[in-house]
């Protein structure tokens, strides 16, 4: 099994800036895809932004406010969220997709609230 722990969720102020972190428990070179997904109060859970090899991909809500990246030599994605708005309040969730597993594994979530 591999355990994913998120970190870094909040209060933060509209405008204001968090940075997400997921540590995993194995390696992430071994990863197809990582991903970022959050989840509001009575909405589906959607995708963020997502990285499969050398490439990212964002929700259009998000473009050019959040940066996903990884640091695989820590064994750690990240979630950098800038000029946050109160409609990015929910439960975040990293997320990670190995060859060797049958299906993705998936954090327990952090909260993000951004609020004045």
């Amino acid at each position: 099994q591999v355990q994913l722990v998120e970190s870094g969720g909040g209060l933060v102020q509209p405008g204001g800036s968090l940075r997400l972190s997921c540590v995993a428990s194995r390696s992430l070179f071994g990863a197809q895809t990582m991903a970022w997904y959050r989840q509001a109060p009575g909405k589906e859970r959607e995708l963020v932004a997502g990285i499969t090899g050398g490439s990212t991909n964002y929700a259009n809500s998000v473009k050019g406010r959040f940066t996903i990246s990884r640091d695989a030599a820590r064994n750690t994605m990240y979630l950098t969220m800038n000029s946050l708005k109160p409609e990015d309040t929910a439960v975040y969730y990293c997320t990670a997709l190995f060859a060797d597993r049958p299906q993705r594994d998936w954090g327990q979530g952090t909260q993000v609230t951004v609020s004045s």
